[in-house]
């Protein structure tokens, strides 16, 4: 009907890691080049403990890029997204929801029942900061075992949470394996909103792509020396 408004769909992987990350091979301007030869509509970079990754990104991208980080704490990661200020490492998982939240950010948790990786935050922690979180990431394409992905979404629809989905990509080639189908947004309600109505798309990366990372840290070993 005329005067109708036609919804945008982009597809987003909500979990991208820059050279920023110790442990991640790619600079801004080549996530820019993947994420259109990929089709994605707009990302969230969440590098390990820094926001400076998701900034240089953000400044050389024509499409959204949300300002994210990978928070870790002595008990696990957790996520936060909207950022506007780097959270300190080696906070309680708690203080750092709490500082997320603090500055109008979002707070989730990334691969929450991966049993094959240390970061993992683990339920009785989970259960414990619930109440306070925005997401939970549902699917995660570096988890090796489908059932934890499956556990994580679970444990979302149980506590009436979204689901978020990200490649965890820390190289081109696993860029936009996974991703939320929703519709395009403004600010941080609309996001929400279309995360709420968003579908997840998931293809899982094979175990080897770990091994990107273990070249990154020897790369990045080799220039300090």
């Amino acid at each position: 009907m005329a005067g109708d408004s036609v919804i945008q769909m982009i597809k987003m992987d909500m979990h991208i890691h820059s050279c920023y990350s110790k442990d991640g091979l790619l600079t801004p301007e080549e996530i820019v080049v993947r994420c259109r030869e990929k089709g994605l509509g707009a990302l969230a970079i969440t590098d390990h403990n820094t926001i400076a990754g998701a900034l240089a990104v953000r400044d050389v991208a024509p499409f959204p890029v949300i300002v994210g980080q990978e928070v870790s704490t002595p008990h696990g990661e957790v996520m936060g997204l909207f950022l506007e200020e780097e959270v300190p490492r080696d906070l309680s998982p708690s203080e750092a929801v709490s500082c997320i939240k603090g500055q109008g950010g979002l707070a989730g948790v990334p691969h929450p029942f991966d049993r094959l990786r240390r970061e993992t935050l683990g339920e009785r922690l989970l259960k414990e900061i619930a109440a306070e979180l925005d997401f939970i990431e549902c699917f995660n394409s570096r988890v090796t075992l489908s059932g934890d992905n499956r556990r994580a979404r679970e444990f979302a629809v149980s506590r009436g949470l979204p689901c978020t989905a990200g490649s965890d990509a820390h190289s081109g080639y696993e860029l936009g394996r996974a991703y939320v189908e929703m519709s395009t947004f403004n600010d941080r309600g609309e996001f929400l909103d279309g995360l709420v109505h968003g579908r997840t798309v998931g293809n899982s990366s094979p175990f080897w792509v770990h091994f990107f990372s273990v070249y990154a840290r020897m790369r990045r070993s080799l220039v300090r020396g």
